[in-house]
């Protein structure tokens, strides 16, 4: 293959490893390179990771794979037009602006350490206003509520932050800050609208907002839009000095790179969790049963609005067949072990390890494997995880229907475990919709070299960037109705025991 120049590189940092992917002008992947990073887990329910392994993880796999266009390609810095940044959303980092050093561990958006500090906003009637500033729930999936967390055990960190010695942001803002050597404290209104503190309709952050949560203004980043020149990283660090000029969070990134650029276009996203995204133009739409509203991008034409239900365990419960229960070696094994069988044999699987997002948000919920018999084996097990993947989905799908007013003629899919045809073909039937899987996965990675071309011109239209996707392979449905109605049933028994033994009322 001789690429097309130039090259756009992405940084792609997610929750369980930091990557760097290069793509020519057409599109084309031309390298990549991935490190996995540690999560610890110092409490139940508490995730944690170290930012300066984020960092560093990051900084190797672009210094890889710059060597990589160089020995395979002889693409060297200059033949490189720009850099896309996108992240795993939500999760917090705080450091000492005169050091760079991190305060505290980063905590992770899967982490439930402030599920209290949620239940005492909500009693003291705040929960309104904060869905109608941010479109989003009062949840300890987002960011507020973890530095809120931070200041209340160390109010000295708080009085720091206020003076101007402590800056924050998510992980976008902390790789920014550390490539540029402490020159650009940003971040964009995608990830920003994660926070809860962002007023979704003007983009900015909120000051009734700050108040409320205790967060100091002086320790946040500047918002800007998705796409455009931000920043160059430091010389130092990586020869050349590349421009960065693309910025969301990662689903947001997806949502980009599938090209879903007319309302109601939709996209799901089976990474470590599921996220799915409708594209709903240039008006928020609001939810009234858990669904999210939240900034799609702005690439200099106004704020354009998505649609999001998210999903906490999808790619983490194959992890877990694999890693706790031993039934797997990799995770590829799943769809050799499930398809052993025809069907679960009634055996449901509720992966709410972190308890359920949406349309539930039940931080309390618990993971159960339920319709178990002396028949039951790894096989009906496996088939169920991957089941559970598909239904949580569904739940978010018609739902997003229901509310958007869109019909939804197919759902886009990406992610790691979209490689999995079992769970593709398991998706269609459950959906009774066609899934559309591109030939290149990795469209988060996709969306943020996009959004950089886009912002340095290189790419001059959404429909150019449209004319690069290429579709890979459709499932089709093949349940009949009253399969599908019996599977959707069981589902929903399972979820009502899981909220259950958790305490919840199903």
């Amino acid at each position: 293959m001789t690429p097309t120049l130039p090259v756009l590189l992405t940084l792609d940092q997610g929750t369980t490893s930091s990557r760097t992917l290069a793509f020519d002008a057409r599109g084309q992947m031309l390298a990549s390179s991935q490190k996995s990073i540690t999560q610890s887990y110092p409490h139940p329910g508490w995730v944690e990771e170290d930012p300066e392994e984020i960092f560093v993880s990051q900084l190797d796999t672009l210094l890889e794979v710059m060597a990589q266009l160089e020995n395979r390609y002889a693409i060297g810095p200059d033949q490189i037009a720009g850099v896309g940044i996108t992240n795993q959303r939500e999760t917090i980092v705080v450091w000492d602006r005169l050091t760079g050093r991190p305060v505290y561990p980063a905590i992770v958006w899967q982490c439930r350490r402030t599920a209290d500090i949620c239940t005492r906003l909500r009693e003291a009637g705040h929960e309104a206003l904060i869905r109608q500033k941010t479109g989003l729930v009062l949840d300890a999936y987002f960011s507020a509520t973890k530095w809120m967390w931070l200041f209340e055990q160390d109010p000295g960190l708080k009085q720091r932050a206020e003076q101007g010695e402590i800056l924050a942001g998510t992980v976008d803002t902390w790789l920014i800050w550390r490539l540029t050597a402490g020159r650009c404290h940003v971040t964009d209104v995608s990830n920003a609208s994660r926070t809860l503190l962002m007023n979704l309709q003007t983009g900015q952050w909120d000051d009734e907002l700050l108040a409320l949560f205790g967060i100091p203004r002086a320790m946040l980043p500047r918002i800007i839009s998705s796409a455009g020149r931000f920043g160059t990283i430091d010389s130092s660090l990586v020869p050349g000095g590349l421009v960065m000029a693309g910025l969301a969070g990662d689903q947001q990134a997806a949502l980009f790179g599938q090209a879903c650029f007319s309302p109601g276009m939709t996209k799901n996203t089976y990474g470590t969790g599921c996220f799915m995204l409708m594209q709903t133009g240039s008006q928020p739409v609001f939810s009234h049963h858990g669904l999210l509203a939240t900034v799609a991008w702005d690439i200099g034409e106004g704020l354009q609005y998505a649609l999001e239900g998210s999903v906490f365990n999808a790619g983490s419960a194959i992890q877990w067949v694999r890693d706790e229960l031993g039934l797997i070696d990799s995770a590829p094994d799943i769809d050799r072990l499930a398809a052993l069988v025809p069907d679960t044999a009634g055996v449901q699987v509720v992966p709410a390890f972190t308890g359920l997002g949406a349309p539930y948000w039940d931080m309390h919920a618990r993971g159960l494997i339920c319709g178990i018999t002396r028949g039951t084996n790894r096989s009906h097990i496996a088939r169920a995880v991957l089941e559970s993947i598909a239904h949580q989905s569904q739940d978010v799908l018609a739902l997003m229907q229901e509310e958007a007013g869109f019909s939804i003629p197919s759902l886009r899919v990406d992610g790691g475990a979209s490689v999995s045809d079992l769970l593709m073909q398991m998706q269609a039937d459950i959906s009774l919709i066609p899934v559309d899987r591109p030939a290149m996965t990795e469209t988060t990675a996709f969306g943020a070299a996009a959004l950089a071309g886009f912002g340095l011109g290189l790419w001059p239209s959404l429909s150019v960037i449209a004319g690069l996707r290429q579709q890979g392979h459709v499932f089709t449905p093949g349940e009949t109705s009253n399969q599908r109605d019996e599977q959707r049933t069981r589902w929903q028994r399972a979820v009502a025991a899981a909220r259950l033994i958790g305490g919840s009322e199903a």
